[in-house]
């Protein structure tokens, strides 16, 4: 499991993130709330966020997220304890909340609880145009056909079709589909993306996936 950490205290995120990797997951740390944006939490299995954040505050950021449909699981990890503050916090999407100072065992079992929760989801198809992409099974069509996608391909497929119509950047694809600590080549991408469109442009005079010059791509709204 992939855990991003968005705690700007130091002392406390790395703490954590000890604890995480050694219950056997992987981890990252994001200092502030810009920094916690579409990418990291997209590229993420869960999220531990704290609510007093530099740039933008964690409600900001859990609002945006949960706005956009990301369903990534959310803690709250916060030395705010009001109940009307916790209220606020479920209101915007977050899955579990726990006040600080926190004892670190309750956290590592409040992760494996959170995550055992959101895998038990019932899973939506996205759609786009006449694109269809099944997150349970993972299985791909395009007007009703299906189309045979590689895992890295159908991973770019399903970020482009969450942000339909936007753009998402080299970096967001990379983190999305080889995690965090990517530190290749991003043009590798390129090579991706033309195999994907000679899967789902076939009989079509333009793309479905658009190149935004110097930005990223975006998958086509009409």
């Amino acid at each position: 499991m992939q855990v991003a950490i968005v705690e700007d205290d130091p002392l406390i995120a790395k703490a954590v993130s000890a604890a995480v990797v050694d219950a056997g997951h992987e981890c990252r740390w994001i200092p502030d709330g810009t920094g916690a944006g579409d990418d990291s939490l997209l590229a993420s299995d869960l999220v531990i966020l704290d609510l007093m954040l530099p740039g933008a505050d964690g409600l900001s950021v859990l609002r945006a997220a949960r706005s956009r449909g990301v369903r990534t699981p959310v803690i709250v990890l916060t030395a705010r304890g009001l109940v009307t503050e916790k209220v606020q916090a479920f209101e915007a999407g977050a899955d579990d909340y726990l006040v600080k100072p926190f004892d670190m065992d309750e956290l590592l079992a409040r992760i494996e609880a959170v995550h055992r929760r959101a895998g038990d989801r019932p899973t939506p198809t996205m759609t786009a145009g006449g694109l269809h992409l099944s997150l349970a099974n993972r299985k791909a069509s395009l007007d009703d056909h299906p189309i045979d996608l590689t895992p890295t391909e159908f991973n770019i497929l399903e970020l482009l079709m969450r942000f339909q119509g936007q753009v998402v950047t080299r970096k967001m694809l990379c983190e999305h589909v080889w995690g965090f600590d990517w530190d290749g080549p991003t043009n590798v991408i390129e090579v991706h993306i033309n195999r994907l469109r000679g899967k789902i442009d076939r009989g079509r005079d333009g793309s479905l996936i658009r190149t935004i010059r110097g930005r990223g791509y975006a998958l086509a709204t009409d």
